[in-house]
């Protein structure tokens, strides 16, 4: 065989789907230990929205154990509604929450001798920098004044990475296994229709849609192309492993490879 023949023949390899597989954990109201040995990374919960330090060197350590890398899941400090509900923040106070909050998770996994990969914002804070880009801003200065090692992982396609970006962040698009879409890529409110698949059998078929690259068919007939670098599961619900298990081992079966952002 020429040259030219296996270089044609090379060009034709299909890459294989490989994605990161994330929950949201140190929140006080899921079975983290049941959930994590099927994902490749953890959003831990840093003291605002949910968790303290007991919680956050806890969660730590069975990352630890088990080999989950480890992020920081940042929100807005309103126990009340979980961190759901917008606060009328400015951009200064929005970098100090995010840096106080990071910084403390990030030191106590120093001490755990755990390393932090990432940094996700929880909630309303999320979906706001998503489309906010001052509030993205906000962020991601907070994030690249702790340590420009760290990923952002942001809604994929959305403000958020563009401003990670601009502050010298390297970035992870996230899609998301159980939660609705609409036309333009922005998660569905919760509380309208559509907004949480609590079919496992729907949230399996869109986990693999997803890791594969295949567009999604929305409730209102139109498709929806997403990058996806990681793939969330949020550990809240009360079924939280069950889905963690049933979709990873729906990823293996499928050929996708998970493993952590690198």
């Amino acid at each position: 065989m020429g040259h030219r023949a296996r270089h044609r023949r090379a060009a034709t390899v299909k890459r294989m789907p490989r994605i990161d597989f994330n929950c949201d954990v140190g929140e006080g109201c899921g079975d983290d230990a049941a959930i994590l040995p099927w994902v490749t990374s953890a959003n831990i919960a840093c003291g605002a929205h949910a968790g303290d330090a007991d919680t956050m060197r806890a969660t730590l350590r069975l990352c630890r154990a088990l080999g989950v890398v480890a992020g920081a899941h940042p929100g807005y400090p309103d126990r009340d509604h979980f961190g759901r509900r917008e606060l009328p923040l400015d951009a200064a106070d929005v970098t100090a929450l995010v840096r106080e909050q990071v910084r403390a998770l990030a030191a106590i996994a120093r001490e755990e001798g755990v390393v932090l990969r990432h940094v996700k914002p929880h909630g309303a804070l999320y979906n706001r920098s998503a489309r906010d880009r001052v509030v993205a801003d906000a962020i991601a200065s907070a994030v690249a004044s702790v340590d420009l090692a760290l990923v952002l992982v942001g809604l994929s396609g959305s403000a958020s990475l563009d401003a990670a970006q601009a502050h010298g962040l390297r970035t992870a698009h996230e899609v998301f296994a159980e939660r609705g879409y609409d036309a333009d890529g922005r998660l569905l409110p919760r509380g309208t229709p559509g907004a949480v698949i609590d079919d496992l059998d729907g949230a399996t078929a869109q986990a693999l849609a997803l890791a594969r690259g295949t567009p999604l068919a929305l409730a209102d007939g139109h498709t929806l192309q997403l990058r996806a670098d990681t793939l969330c599961l949020h550990g809240d619900r009360p079924d939280a492993a069950t889905f963690a298990r049933t979709l990873r081992e729906a990823l293996d079966a499928a050929g996708v490879t998970v493993a952590p952002l690198s």
